[in-house]
């Protein structure tokens, strides 16, 4: 099945060519980079060097496009939104890496990046493509707004609690703090500014866009909201700090009814045991836990003193959280098995 890289040059586009270029199902039949075009795949990922047969082109053609059962977008947002009706009209399925296609509310949209959408009606037809709570519409979607990193780890790390007993809720819902922590690669290849650079970052954490103004909070707020069955409101914290690859996730959740972190690790055993890419496990994940694979590894603990469920969630941000889920989301809207060219183990150390 022929497929499209656009935007192949940056970490999400370099990761979906080092991945689709193993899945037995695909052949990349266009990659397009303006900083690398006319020049082999390994000009921008020399590991990719005699293991990929690619050459970056600026663009393609809609013919060519037209032969391509899916499209990845990996560019900008705003981009995007423009582009997509003419791939829908081109026959395409699209899996967007942006954040176009992924609110459901255009005003939040609007309010969050730089509006008003260029296709509304497009936004309100997207699938937000996590496949643990949105397969069955995957399956059957045209464009799949593909989530982004700290929004897998928070939302898979809450969902469980949040889907307990609707009627008589486990968790105080209005006392759900996410901490997040990101690799440097989560900020892109071409943004790369000041603070990214290794003087700046090395032995060095920040935290940015505190209280309420990360664009990630809304797509957080609207996912659990949809999970719980009324609004929900988080307090979400992100940092960078200095490792290449990885989110840790820390949430918080004040108990109303008293509960053991053996129960709690039962029921989200219990809500992740079809998933083949969610791992609950006994201890405390570690970011390097889940390096180089397409897995999400939660852990928890319950503090009885203060009635409080602390749960640990860790991802890869490329994989995960970003080109292994887009992947996992294709698997399922072609028809695929949804494991198909992600069953790596993750590296280590």
């Amino acid at each position: 099945m022929n497929v499209a890289i656009l935007g192949a040059s940056g970490y999400g586009g370099g990761e979906l060519l080092r991945l689709l270029g193993g899945h037995p199902e695909t052949k990349i039949a266009v990659a397009t980079s303006r900083t690398h075009a006319g020049q082999r795949v390994e000009a921008a990922f020399p590991g990719m060097a005699k293991r990929l047969d690619v050459t970056f082109r600026e663009s393609a053609a809609p013919e060519e496009l037209a032969e391509c059962a899916v499209v990845f977008l990996a560019r900008d947002n705003g981009v995007a939104m423009r582009e997509v009706p003419g791939l829908l009209d081109l026959g395409c399925k699209v899996i967007d890496l942006s954040a176009d296609f992924r609110l459901r509310d255009t005003a939040v949209y609007d309010a969050f990046y730089t509006g008003p959408h260029a296709a509304p009606d497009l936004l309100r037809e997207a699938v937000y493509g996590m496949p643990e709570l949105h397969r069955d519409a995957i399956r059957n979607a045209r464009i799949v707004g593909n989530p982004g990193c700290y929004t897998t780890a928070a939302i898979l790390g809450l969902a469980p609690l949040l889907a307990l007993d609707r009627n008589e809720p486990t968790v105080d819902r209005s006392s759900l703090i996410v901490d997040a922590k990101s690799g440097i690669s989560g900020s892109g290849r071409s943004r790369f500014g000041l603070a990214t650079h290794f003087s700046e970052a090395n032995e060095n954490a920040r935290a940015y866009n505190i209280a309420g103004a990360h664009r990630h909070t809304p797509e957080i707020e609207q996912e659990l909201s949809l999970v719980a069955g009324e609004p929900i409101a988080i307090t979400f914290t992100p940092h960078v700090v200095p490792m290449t690859r990885g989110i840790i996730a820390t949430c918080y959740a004040t108990l109303r009814r008293p509960v053991s972190t053996d129960d709690l690790l039962a029921s989200y055993r219990d809500f992740y045991a079809d998933e083949p890419f969610a791992h609950v496990t006994d201890a405390l994940p570690e970011t390097k836990h889940t390096l180089g694979s397409n897995m999400l590894h939660i852990g928890l603990r319950v503090d009885q003193r203060v009635r409080r469920v602390t749960v640990v969630s860790c991802l890869d941000n490329l994989g995960k959280g970003m080109a292994g889920q887009a992947v996992q989301n294709m698997n399922i809207m072609c028809g695929f098995d949804e494991t198909t060219g992600l069953n790596a183990p993750g590296l280590w150390p």
